[in-house]
């Protein structure tokens, strides 16, 4: 029978204080995660063996510039976050030291992991998932290549100027030769 201490409460035994709030940021961890899965353009996983603090610092700060984000999460915890997703089919990428790099933006993180994994050869890109689409190795280094949706943008605003810009140009064109000419008159009679 357990027995009231002096706050009034039963003594149940030990408690391992520890353990319950670990499962409790497990569960928040796991949630978040989930989140992540169901809302980014894309998701990344990579083994990082060997990776130092400074250099997986390092990454983070670039990914972060970029608008991406990395984490390094237990492969048990990132397979549970993975069900009910549509990233579900790559589950089997967890294994050994993984951690996994995702953006809003499907270009960015599988750019800066390329762009990471090229000066850092411990870094070894497993796949990675697109919305529904699961991605192998050279799906991701294929998608690191093409352009961001802000360069893409940028040139899309740039051929829609360009047609502008010529018009403008040739119709300020008559004018600055007559402005030309008239100079040239203007510099006639003065000389005369």
């Amino acid at each position: 029978m357990a027995k009231a201490n002096r706050w009034g409460l039963q003594d149940c035994g030990p408690v391992n204080w520890r353990q319950t709030v670990e499962r409790a940021e497990k569960r928040e961890f796991v949630t978040e995660l989930n989140e992540v899965f169901k809302a980014s353009g894309s998701v990344v996983v990579a083994h990082y063996a060997g990776v130092t603090v400074a250099q997986m610092n390092d990454f983070r700060s670039k990914m972060r510039a970029a608008g991406g984000t990395v984490k390094v999460a237990k492969n048990r915890l990132a397979k549970i976050a993975l069900q009910g997703t549509e990233s579900e089919g790559i589950t089997d990428l967890f294994k050994g030291q993984t951690l996994i790099a995702y953006s809003n933006d499907p270009i960015t993180a599988p750019k800066v992991v390329m762009e990471f994994a090229k000066t850092n050869d411990k870094v070894v890109v497993l796949g990675g998932a697109m919305g529904s689409t699961t991605l192998d190795a050279e799906a991701v280094k294929s998608l690191a290549t093409l352009p961001s949706l802000d360069e893409l943008r940028a040139k899309l605003l740039g051929m829609i100027q360009t047609p502008a810009t010529r018009i403008a140009g040739v119709v300020a064109a008559p004018a600055s030769q007559l402005a030309r000419v008239f100079a040239a008159y203007a510099k006639k009679d003065e000389a005369a």
